[in-house]
């Protein structure tokens, strides 16, 4: 019989309360565990209870230590971490990067509360518990499971606020059908990363995005603030506006990491402008994130420079793990 260990960690699937005050995740993981699992076994754990808005890197740190803890036991046959789906695509990517684990971690969460009238949280969570489980899944690294798909962490991004599957990206690894578990695809996987250090949770990576009219004034506030790095969300391909390529040559002769995204909801970053495009900004020494998003690429960002890799190695352990 295959047990799966279930990690609460808040979000609107543990949440309750309405009107002025605002639903607030209060449900412990015990409460999200009562579902129908069939020949599955499932325990419970709380991490944390809390909103994914509130989240921290410490805490991200906390989930991902307690994640690699439940895929250590060998009474374990896989994971589920249930989640906000605020920040979920943040949390996912950081335990992919860390995943050294056959057995699969599985985030879900929920878009209605457990109190609403059609709660959509114990459906999600019985799924998740089933790509937990799912042998043809194994190797697979950490998954989002969602309304009846499963994809990948790496990509993903919440892209809708209210539908009942917000997530798209990421390569689709499974569906529901039915009652039915269908693989379709296994995600490419990297070379996993340690496990995030103390020093993680102090690891200062900020996001600036380039729009019209774009000044780099925030860009050097965030770099003479203290960043440790930051990420440029370009325009297009991986483009800024005028002043941008020398604030970046600023930065990055001040010993702050840069790293070039893009704002564009998919698609990789190729630097092809000049005249202060990307092809400016990569030769003052910004580092092309490929196909990830600035939040994704916000995390790996931390992830190496908490682990004590230099400046000058940045660029070919980033572009590593791409």
């Amino acid at each position: 019989m295959a047990h799966i260990q279930l990690l609460g960690t808040g979000g609107t699937i543990a949440s309750r309360g309405s009107g002025a005050r605002g639903s607030v995740a209060t449900d412990a993981a015990a409460e999200l565990a009562r579902g129908q699992y069939g020949d599955l076994t499932v325990s419970s754990r709380d991490v944390l209870t809390t909103g994914s808005y509130r989240l921290s890197l410490a805490d991200l740190r906390l989930i991902a230590e307690a994640t690699q803890e439940a895929l250590a036991d060998p009474g374990t046959e896989g994971v589920v971490v249930t989640h906000g789906t605020d920040t979920l695509e943040e949390t996912a990517f950081l335990l992919d990067l860390v995943h050294d684990s056959p057995k699969s971690a599985v985030l879900t969460g929920a878009q209605q509360p457990a109190d609403s009238p059609a709660p959509d949280g114990p459906r999600n969570v019985e799924e998740a518990v089933l790509a937990a489980a799912s042998p043809g899944l194994r190797d697979s690294g950490a998954l989002i499971s969602f309304d009846g798909t499963v994809r990948s962490a790496r990509g993903a991004r919440k892209a809708h606020t209210t539908a009942s599957n917000p997530f798209q990206g990421g390569a689709e690894v499974a569906h529901m059908a039915g009652a039915e578990l269908v693989v379709t695809a296994k995600p490419v996987r990297r070379r996993h990363l340690p496990v995030p250090p103390v020093a993680f949770d102090t690891t200062r990576v900020e996001i600036i995005t380039a729009h019209t009219g774009a000044t780099p004034d925030l860009f050097d506030f965030a770099v003479h603030s203290g960043a440790h790095a930051v990420v440029l969300a370009g325009s297009g391909v991986g483009n800024a506006g005028p002043g941008f390529a020398e604030a970046v040559a600023r930065a990055v002769a001040a010993g702050c990491v840069v790293v070039l995204s893009t704002r564009a909801p998919w698609g990789p970053v190729v630097p092809v402008y000049g005249n202060g495009g990307g092809t400016d900004l990569v030769a003052a020494g910004a580092v092309p994130s490929g196909d990830l998003n600035p939040l994704q690429a916000r995390l790996l960002a931390a992830l190496l420079l908490s682990l004590g890799t230099s400046t000058a190695e940045f660029r070919e352990a980033f572009t590593a793990h791409l």
